[in-house]
């Protein structure tokens, strides 16, 4: 006779997400998890996203990296508390390493927690970090092909926000084309197009955060 055993590898991750998530609620925080490949632009977009809302909310930010704390410093620069971690290597956050992370914040006094994953449209879709938002940035320089061709990435996520469309004259990116195949893979998720350069379409994304925000602070 055999026997069959059976054993959720990621249970451990499982507890963690759900731990993390029960704690952002019991403090109101809204959680981004914002992902990409690298040289989208989630920096430059993190940047400018808490420039434009300083004056209105108090925010921290989580920043995974492989190596390096560069991008941690240049959000750190702005007054944003921000703890960086460090994979060596590994391609993507989660949800043990989240919480490992969260005694070094007053979560009752931060209202939108950011979380910058690793660069990689792969392995940080799989991963429940206890967010309340996961959010793809995809910029025009890298083709019209990536969302048919990383489906998981884009299927699991809220909204998809198309980077970098002050260079749109120069390279064969096409909007409507990324809405379509977007819509196809993603029916719910939103579709927001934007510089964070030039801050064409910021406005947009800014309010959604806002609206997100209030959400949370509703009993």
């Amino acid at each position: 006779m055999k026997i069959k055993l059976q054993e959720d590898v990621l249970k451990n991750q499982h507890l963690a997400a759900a731990f993390n998530r029960e704690t952002f609620k019991k403090n109101h925080t809204l959680v981004i998890n914002l992902m990409s490949s690298p040289g989208a632009g989630k920096t430059t977009l993190l940047e400018e996203t808490i420039k434009a809302l300083m004056n209105e909310f108090h925010m921290a930010v989580i920043e995974g990296d492989l190596a390096t704390e560069l991008d941690a410093e240049r959000l750190r620069s702005l007054g944003v508390k921000t703890v960086q971690i460090n994979t060596v290597g590994g391609c993507h956050l989660d949800a043990r390493m989240i919480a490992k992370t969260l005694p070094d914040f007053e979560l009752d006094t931060i209202d939108i927690l950011f979380i910058e994953n690793i660069g990689n449209l792969v392995c940080p879709s799989s991963y429940d970090l206890g967010q309340d938002y996961k959010v793809v940035v995809l910029s025009v320089p890298e083709g019209n092909d990536k969302i048919p061709k990383y489906p998981v990435m884009f299927r699991r996520t809220d909204i998809t926000i198309i980077n970098k469309i002050d260079l749109l004259p120069f390279v064969s990116f096409n909007l409507e084309e990324a809405k379509k195949n977007l819509k196809e893979i993603n029916p719910q998720a939103q579709f927001k197009a934007l510089s964070a350069k030039t801050g064409e379409g910021m406005e947009e994304w800014i309010h959604w955060i806002k609206d997100a925000q209030r959400q949370c602070t509703k009993p």
